[in-house]
């Protein structure tokens, strides 16, 4: 479990951090423990931003908006207002619960966006790791956005930084436990769900990755070609499974073109 002390958090309080402004920190899109939200809007507003849900990863099992400010501040200072959700882990859930809460935080965001600033039909998601796989599923798999009430092609892209897309057989324990109980495993796969009018994907990973190794995302780029989508896939050279993420933070974004690469992405998917 992420703890006020972990290496995560340190980083979080002590890494240099873009300019941006806080419009909301502990909103509820959720009663309960892992229900908040936290909003970051562009130092400087030039009209309606698009606006990004983010969502962290951590296996399923740990994890808090708390620590990936900075990560929400170098998307707001890119011109994105910026919102952070927590989700339930496990064990007090598992598949698809999880995926529930991160439609629920999509809706929060469609309707509270335009008071903090944003423009809701400008919508993007983006995750890392296990987050990459949620911001996946709902990307993909229309059932979950649609069953939190949010409206079909709401989502205008979305992007994977080292996301787990194509995982069956279940041979480790964190999918085992996470991914277990599902009925239909293959259910349970991004890659089942490539189409072609899918919102436009932005793939990347390191190929230093020995977490969630690249081919995830060669197959769920491919998929996606296959299958007549837009989709953008990114290797990067010399980062590991943490570096795609961490390529963001000011301290390590000189070491790789990712967040440039992956913002040019999204500001042309949504027109700004």
């Amino acid at each position: 479990m992420t703890s006020a002390c972990s290496p995560l958090s340190v980083f979080a309080t002590f890494t240099p951090k873009d300019a941006a402004k806080v419009e909301g920190r502990g909103s509820r899109y959720a009663q309960g423990a892992r229900g908040g939200v936290d909003v970051y809007a562009p130092p400087i507003a030039h009209g309606a931003a698009p606006v990004a849900v983010f969502f962290y990863g951590g296996s399923w099992d740990s994890g808090r908006r708390q620590d990936y400010g900075w990560a929400a501040r170098a998307l707001a200072a890119q011109g994105f207002l910026t919102i952070v959700p927590d989700y339930r882990l496990y064990p007090e859930v598992r598949f698809p619960s999880f995926l529930d809460d991160c439609a629920q935080a999509v809706r929060w965001a469609t309707d509270h966006a335009a008071e903090l600033g944003g423009d809701p039909r400008r919508l993007v998601l983006v995750g890392h790791s296990a987050g990459a796989y949620n911001a996946a599923m709902l990307a993909l798999d229309p059932r979950y956005l649609a069953a939190a009430g949010v409206a079909p092609g709401a989502i205008k892209a979305w992007v994977g930084l080292s996301g787990p897309y194509a995982f069956l057989p279940l041979d480790g324990p964190i999918t085992r436990r996470t991914f277990g109980e599902a009925s239909d495993l293959e259910a349970t796969q991004p890659t089942r769900y490539a189409r072609a009018d899918a919102p436009p994907a932005f793939l990347a990973t390191g190929d230093k990755d020995t977490t969630v190794f690249p081919r995830n995302t060669r197959k769920l780029a491919a998929a996606l070609r296959e299958a007549g989508a837009r989709v953008e896939e990114r290797h990067y050279a010399g980062l590991d499974h943490a570096g795609t993420v961490l390529a963001l933070s000011r301290l390590f974004r000189r070491k790789s073109a990712l967040l440039a690469d992956m913002t040019a992405f999204l500001k042309s998917a949504v027109g700004a």
